[in-house]
């Protein structure tokens, strides 16, 4: 006992010259912020941000071994698709010439067809000379723009980050609402008005350096550089109102030095364990196999870990700075007390916990219903960006398309072929694309195999030349037996023959009359742009557009009957990519991750509840309400018929159960400290009264930032997020402060029998001579005595010693307490040796 005692005090000691070290050196505390703040301000341009969904899927899926393979294999020519509106088909027709002019432009599609123009509006598919990872498209892009900046125009293209910047916009936007918020908020629960620079200083420091520290993740998704800032605050709030209120509980019988201090050592403690439910749901994202999970995880655990390191290291210097204004500025509390809820709470606790059971079942019933999407094509944001409102003009007016790409190995023209007429015979496809189906010259198709007089014919070339440049091929083949038996009936095809002959005369070997190497010149570029996207080393892209939705059951049907009709003339790879594929793949994901971030989420939020309340069923009460939580959160779109982006559900349920619990924790843990010394009544009485002014200020930011994420993004998986992070934090709301309080009060004796830690007798004391008594004993002084006691025996002890400390002192020490005792006779400390 003296040995825990002794560590336990000096474990107290180091903590508090650690605290006073941080509370005197605040300047250099100052000093180190600041320079990170001024380096984040600068290394926040160094984030990359990866804006598509398909990036973040496992390399185990078929649409990222397909995305892989096709960025090896082909070139992809950057692209956009643009509708004028408005104009006549003259006019359509000048644009377009005007189109093919720019610089970098490589073909300009559009024709009569009403695919290309209808009720007064062109619509032209522009294809750039560039990769679209060059930059040169960007310029190319710009140029399409300014060309057509008079004309009511809708432009759509994968090139650049158009739309990210517009999300950006977005957020900034939202960000600035949710600090107008916060600061309202803030407002009404703070008792000091100089408590919110206080409040805002802390946040913002954490919030610039969480921004400047993403570049050392290298990538980062575009929701996590989206919603960090906002759920960063939202989620650690809690930890600044904490060390400020512990602050002004000690600044009344302590001057501001002192306070701090002290308020920081009991603050620690209290604010990590805190933070650690909030952590433990984060991790549970990380374990995710889609990857924007682990790095919307890994970017928030960032976040907050540096927000704690803001709140310990940095907030005591600025409650110090602004200590003196803070006491000059106070104003009435405007946060009353509530104990009608608690007296509601004990009067109908044995209706509302069975209740609540009941409702528990219901939401997970419903809940498993969620019709839950995996692309953007189903749901509808709030509002519509730029982008959005041009893809939606060109969907109106020319439908729109939903085109999967084909992986093969190469080498086989014939067997492309059939399979692409196999796949147009198909009612789910529209057309198909590919080099044995796209048409060269005079009704032949580029892979159509020509013989020496058929090839001669097509480009108007002697006979005789064409069967040396035939011969030369059969030997650069080293198909020694078409030379030797003959080239009559020698085929090659087209698009082999066009690329050889190019070489010869590029090299020298070949001289062709000059409107004959014209017709060679443009019939190799456009060969080789199609070749160079549809053809590589190893494999054969083909594009096949389906008259399907890029999502439904129909559409995943059928992409699983591709790899049927391709598996007839294919043993080796064939792959299929797109956005139904894309989407197909996050389904078959899905599962897998909604287990693994419910079981590990209750994991370790329950390995960090067991160890803050030591017992087994209080943790287990409490994640039955946050999960209960969660379960009907995600009922109500079950009941709406509302599509969910499953994003949504992955992230918001792991936030939900690590950061909506500890509104749960604060009324649980007042509820058991109060229980010591009060009845139930009143203990849940008291416990709503302190807790609430907690709740309120954590919960609203939190409820608010959800809502306002959810209602003023075009995005849709930011969209979802907000939405039903929202929507679940009212819900905990609701449930820890009409629901909790219920369970707490039915569930008290099960917390009592559950709990592994409690105050037995530590050991049996026998000492004799001089000894010091200190705490509550039983058993015999000379003797017998049953009481709290401080005092010195010269005697014999045995006693139970159940709180304190039993000390054989010597002659010495007697002579030095001796001393102490007389020094302090007649004040009140002396009271406690008499």
């Amino acid at each position: 006992m003296e040995e825990k005692g002794s560590t336990e005090k000096n474990a107290n000691q180091v903590m508090m010259k650690v605290c006073g070290f941080i509370v005197d050196k605040r300047n250099l505390f100052f000093l180190i912020f600041g320079i990170l703040i001024v380096f984040s301000a600068i290394s926040r341009k160094w984030v990359g941000v990866e804006n598509s969904m398909a990036y973040y899927l496992p390399g185990t899926t078929e649409t990222r071994q397909g995305l892989d393979l096709m960025e090896e294999e082909f070139i992809t020519y950057g692209t956009c698709n643009v509708m004028i509106a408005n104009v006549s088909y003259e006019q359509a027709e000048d644009i377009c010439e005007r189109l093919e002019s720019i610089g970098g432009v490589f073909s300009v599609d559009f024709d009569d067809s009403g695919e290309h123009y209808t009720n007064g509006s062109a619509y032209y598919n522009i294809t750039f000379d560039y990769d679209e990872n060059d930059d040169a498209c960007i310029t190319a892009l710009d140029k399409v723009k300014e060309l057509l900046a008079d004309y009511d125009y809708y432009l759509t293209t994968g090139l650049g980050n158009t739309q990210a910047e517009l999300i950006a916009q977005e957020m900034n936007t939202i960000s600035v609402l949710v600090a107008v918020i916060v600061v309202s908020v803030l407002l009404l629960t703070t008792q000091a008005y100089a408590e919110i620079p206080v409040l805002l200083i802390t946040f913002l420091s954490a919030a610039i350096i969480q921004m400047g520290t993403n570049f050392l993740l290298g990538t980062i998704s575009f929701v996590s550089n989206s919603v960090t800032i906002v759920l960063q605050l939202a989620l650690s709030v809690d930890y600044a109102v904490i060390l400020l209120n512990r602050y002004k509980e000690e600044h009344a019988a302590y001057e501001a030095r002192e306070a701090a201090i002290i308020a920081l050592s009991k603050a620690i403690p209290e604010i990590a364990g805190s933070s650690l439910t909030t952590i433990g749901g984060l991790i549970a994202m990380t374990f995710m196999q889609y990857q924007m999970g682990p790095d919307l995880g890994v970017v928030l655990i960032k976040a907050i870990i540096l927000s704690l390191l803001a709140v310990f290291l940095l907030m005591p210097g600025v409650i110090m700075l602004f200590s003196k204004l803070m006491d000059t500025t106070k104003h009435k509390n405007f946060i009353p007390d509530i104990p009608i809820v608690g007296k509601f709470a004990y009067a109908s606790r044995y209706i509302v916990a069975p209740l609540f059971l009941i409702a528990i079942v219901a939401g997970y019933l419903i809940s498993k219903n969620c019709p839950y999407v995996f692309g953007y094509s189903t749901v509808t944001p709030p509002i519509q960006n730029s982008v959005q409102k041009a893809e939606e003009m060109q969907e109106t007016n020319f439908g729109g398309e939903n085109m999967v790409a084909l992986i093969v190995p190469a080498g086989n023209y014939d067997n492309e072929k059939a399979l692409l007429r196999d796949l147009d015979a198909c009612q789910e496809v529209d057309h198909t694309m590919g080099l044995s189906n796209i048409e060269a010259m005079d009704g032949y198709n580029l892979t159509d195999g020509l013989t020496p007089r058929q090839f001669s014919e097509l480009i108007d070339l002697d006979y005789e030349v064409a069967e040396l440049i035939y011969t030369a091929y059969a030997v650069n083949d080293e198909d020694y037996a078409k030379v030797v038996n003959g080239l009559s009936d020698y085929q090659v095809p087209l698009i082999d023959m066009f690329m050889f002959v190019y070489d010869e005369v590029e090299e020298g070997y070949v001289t062709l009359e000059a409107d004959l190497q014209e017709t060679l010149d443009d019939a190799y570029k456009q060969m080789n742009f199609a070749k160079s996207q549809l053809q590589g080393e190893n494999y054969s892209r083909m594009l096949v557009y389906l008259t399907l939705p890029e999502e439904s059951e129909e559409t995943f049907a059928f992409l699983d009957r591709m790899h049927e009709i391709a598996g007839k003339y294919y043993d080796g790879t064939v792959l299929v990519c797109g956005e139904s594929v894309s989407q197909y793949d996050l389904q078959k994901t899905f599962s897998r991750d909604n287990m693994v971030v419910n079981v590990v989420s209750i994991l370790v939020v329950l390995v960090v509840l067991l160890f803050t309340f030591k017992s087994a069923g209080m943790p287990i009460l409490l994640i039955a309400v946050i999960q209960g939580s969660i379960w009907i959160n995600f009922s109500v779109p079950s009941l709406q018929h509302d599509n969910l982006f499953f994003l949504g559900y992955l992230i918001v349920s792991s936030i939900q159960m690590g950061a909506n619990i500890d509104y749960a924790i604060v009324i649980a843990s007042r509820y058991t400290d109060l229980r010591k010394t009060m009845g139930r009544r009143e203990s849940i009485i008291d416990t709503m009264n302190l807790s609430f002014p907690t709740i309120i200020t954590s919960g609203t930011m939190l409820a608010v930032a959800g809502i306002l994420i959810g209602k003023l993004t075009s995005d849709v998986a930011i969209f979802g997020i907000g939405k039903c992070l929202g929507r679940g934090t009212l819900i905990s709301i609701f449930i820890t402060m009409f629901v909790l309080p219920q369970i707490l009060l039915v569930g008290d004796t099960i917390i009592e029998k559950t709990a592994f830690v409690v105050n037995m007798p530590i050991r049996t004391k026998n000492a004799s001579g001089l000894i010091r008594v200190d705490g509550l004993v039983h058993g015999k002084i000379d003797g017998t005595v049953t009481g709290s006691m401080n005092a010195i025996i010269r005697g014999n002890v045995s006693a139970y010693v159940e709180a304190g400390e039993v000390t054989e002192l010597t002659e010495a020490e007697y002579k030095k307490l001796t001393e102490e005792i007389t020094e302090l006779s007649g004040s009140r400390e002396v009271k406690k040796y008499v």
